[in-house]
């Protein structure tokens, strides 16, 4: 009886998996059809495809299995006959699909179907370069986005550059250029767009293209994370004083929907006496340092992202704060220092003094000999009246003195 009951039962197993066994192995699963790629927005692709018709409508678990090849390989499933997919498209995109059945626990795959979008047209030379964004969280907590670029190489000079950004499904063309001496658009603000400052990982799509006579502009995409590209605000209400010999600094966290605790710092301290300079890394609002009270310091506080989110572009410097005065500690300094003004003082006036009396004599100068008049015919006995005191001084006395009266009397006129 034992032994009918264990042919039985190896009788039932044996038919029972037998069947299942032949039944995966002859289940034909089929590609999907129709797969088309369509670009839905900017920097996004919608990959649609159906069931094959040919598929046995059985209670088979079915999936379908995409790959994304370029422009950066991807691979995942999914149960239903669609999908989106952001990406930069200016250099192409492809994908593929097929199907996955899933019978007795065996999973069987069709072969692959393909689809394909070209890039767009133009000499990559003719693209920008050097793209880069920063976006700003306002007083009103609205975000502000900034963008720079170069004019590619091979774009002619009459080209025209035009940016689009796109925020979810918000899509905007900057109004506000900055030109180059060509007249090209290098650069673009957006004082007020629609990205949400709370939002910690979503994307921003910028999106350049660009138009001229001679050529065609091949357009680029840049994805950019929106917090790694936050340009975090200066920190607020910067306060520095002195306490005894320890230098005390105070702040508040900059404009922000985040917390105090989400920001680190950075406190540059700089000793105006001795040029000494350092830097210090800081986690919380305050900050207390020794320092000499008999040097002055300026202090400036810059800001970051810290836990909460991804860091970001570090704030600008907070303005230039300024604690303590410089000090002379040594009184030879003091005495040295006057007597180097005393003695610029003294030779500036022996200076002023000498001027004084080259200006008198200029003003008085002393009464000139009166020039002699005579014809040729007097000039020796003239001579001879000029010379008549020194030679015969002490022997002709009275005839030089009456001589010498009598041609001064004639040259009178």
């Amino acid at each position: 009886m034992a032994n009918m009951r264990i042919l039985m039962f190896l009788w039932i197993t044996t038919n029972m998996v037998q069947p299942s066994i032949f039944h995966a192995e002859e289940v034909q699963v089929f590609p999907p059809v129709n797969f088309t790629l369509t670009v839905s927005a900017l920097a996004e692709v919608f990959l649609h495809w159906k069931p094959n018709p040919n598929q046995e409508p059985n209670n088979y678990t079915i999936r379908y299995d995409v790959e994304i090849i370029t422009p950066v390989p991807e691979e995942y499933d999914t149960k239903k006959t669609h999908s989106f997919r952001t990406a930069v498209l200016h250099n192409g995109f492809s994908a593929r699909v097929r199907t996955l059945l899933l019978v007795d626990d065996v999973e069987r795959k069709s072969a692959w179907v393909s689809g394909e979008l070209k890039p767009p047209p133009g000499d990559p030379e003719t693209s920008v370069t050097n793209l880069s964004c920063s976006n700003y969280v306002n007083i009103y907590n609205t975000v502000s986005l900034h963008c720079t670029w170069l004019p590619g190489k091979g774009a002619p000079e009459d080209t025209e550059y035009f940016l689009f950004y796109r925020y979810k499904t918000y899509t905007e063309e900057c109004q506000d250029y900055i030109k180059d001496k060509l007249d090209r658009n290098i650069e673009c603000r957006f004082p007020r767009t629609h990205i949400d400052p709370e939002e910690v990982d979503d994307l921003i799509i910028i999106h350049i293209n660009g138009s001229s006579k001679y050529t065609a502009i091949k357009p680029i995409q840049q994805l950019f994370n929106q917090n790694a590209i936050e340009k975090v605000n200066v920190p607020r209400n910067v306060t520095v004083f002195l306490q005894q010999n320890d230098l005390l600094a105070k702040w508040e966290k900059p404009i922000s929907s985040f917390p105090k605790e989400c920001f680190e710092y950075e406190f540059y301290l700089c000793n105006l006496k001795s040029g000494h300079k350092q830097i210090m890394k800081v986690s919380s609002n305050d900050f207390r340092l020794r320092i000499d009270v008999t040097c002055r310091y300026s202090i400036q506080i810059r800001a970051n992202h810290y836990i909460c989110r991804k860091r970001g572009f570090w704030s600008d410097w907070s303005e230039i704060l300024y604690v303590g005065e410089n000090k002379q500690e040594n009184s030879i300094a003091w005495f040295l220092a006057l007597l180097c003004v005393s003695s610029c003082s003294i030779a500036l006036l022996v200076a002023v003094t000498c001027k004084i009396n080259h200006v008198w004599s200029k003003l008085f100068p002393p009464i000139p000999t009166p020039r002699n008049k005579f014809k040729d015919s007097y000039s020796n006995g003239y001579e001879r009246a000029r010379t008549c005191t020194s030679e015969t001084e002490t022997e002709l006395g009275s005839f030089a003195e009456d001589f010498c009266s009598s041609i001064l009397e004639d040259s009178v006129f």
